[in-house]
């Protein structure tokens, strides 16, 4: 891939992150003292929309980046 699509896909991503955001925080909020439950079961319904969407192969390798990042992060609290 070129940096311009690179570029693109990753604006068009984050673009969708914004959105998901939204409908996460409200469903966060409506769901109380179930909150914490409703962010993962948000996290569940997703991956499983995503396999219809695409296939299990593609959303197991986008999972695995986000396990990355979020290890990452980790380790970057962890430092500071």
């Amino acid at each position: 891939m070129t940096d311009e699509s690179n570029s693109a896909a990753s604006a068009l991503f984050e673009k969708a992150l914004e959105v998901a955001e939204k409908h996460l925080d409200m469903a966060v909020s409506e769901g109380g003292p179930l909150g914490p439950y409703v962010a993962i079961a948000m996290i569940e319904a997703a991956v499983n929309r995503a396999v219809e969407e695409t296939s299990h192969d593609d959303v197991i390798g986008m999972l695995r980046d986000l396990a990355q990042q979020i290890e990452a992060d980790a380790e970057e609290s962890e430092d500071d």
